[in-house]
């Protein structure tokens, strides 16, 4: 019986060209991709204190809730446009399904490292310093990874904290013991790659669809993760101080004194 063109079971070359980019034969992410993910989560302090510094600029007495608010705009429409931008190059007859799929991998790329850059602000913000490379990276992994991200902190963590792990980024960014932050930063990394390349496998095929679609599903789509980034920061730090911690209002007139 000749094979049916339209049958749901056909294979989809552009989705196993997706699949074939992300995950080697054995179902394990590529260490190329390993490694482009790791970088993007490691922003050095010196480009959180700029993004902060950005944003003072011009309300030098805006209290840590209103740079907040500006963060989470900023963070959002960057995310959203950058998205959206690439998914508009799939209707482009010179770029093809395999180029497209490498643009949206690059936009993967990109949206991680303005998650970092925006978590670690939010944490700067709370008195958190992001000057340790594995407490940041375990905060913006647990952050993307939402609920199981706070589940996995609160069952390793919860113990040792007294159960004080409602708001958990403050316990993760200073207060819990490194070896502690350790362990959990490596059982973070190995649920983390899985799920968010699962999650951005769909997304790579979406932004990679023509005819315009590919701008609806990767602007949308960038515009639902970056919300849910940003309630998943609001529940890991809890409210904000009132005013700028002592210690990175320091930093931040250190940096510009040196301007």
């Amino acid at each position: 019986m000749p094979t049916n063109p339209f049958s749901r079971n056909r294979p989809n070359p552009a989705a196993k060209a997706a699949n074939n980019a992300l995950f080697d034969a054995d179902g394990n992410p590529k260490p190329q991709i390993t490694r482009a993910i790791e970088r993007a989560l490691d922003v050095q302090r010196p480009l959180v204190l700029a993004n902060l510094r950005r944003v003072r600029r011009g309300r030098p007495q805006a209290a840590p809730a209103e740079l907040a608010t500006v963060l989470e705009r900023d963070y959002l429409r960057a995310t959203t446009l950058t998205g959206a931008a690439v998914g508009a190059t799939a209707a482009v007859p010179a770029v093809g399904t395999i180029a497209s799929l490498g643009l949206s991998a690059a936009a993967t790329v990109g949206f991680l490292e303005a998650t970092a850059l925006f978590a670690e602000s939010i944490a700067e913000l709370h008195g958190v310093p992001t000057d340790d490379p594995e407490r940041s990276r375990a905060m913006v992994m647990a952050i993307l990874m939402g609920e199981e991200g706070t589940a996995l902190i609160t069952s390793t963590l919860g113990a040792s904290a007294g159960g004080a792990t409602q708001h958990w980024g403050n316990l993760v960014g200073k207060a819990a013991p490194t070896s502690m932050v350790r362990g959990l930063a490596g059982t973070l990394r190995r649920q983390f790659l899985r799920r968010i390349l699962a999650k951005q496998g769909g997304m790579l095929l979406g932004r990679a669809l023509p005819f315009g679609v590919g701008a609806a599903v990767g602007g949308a789509g960038n515009h639902m993760m970056g919300t849910s980034v940003i309630k998943a920061t609001r529940l890991a730090f809890g409210p904000l101080p009132r005013t700028i911690p002592g210690e990175l209002a320091n930093s931040l007139d250190a940096v510009r004194g040196a301007n």
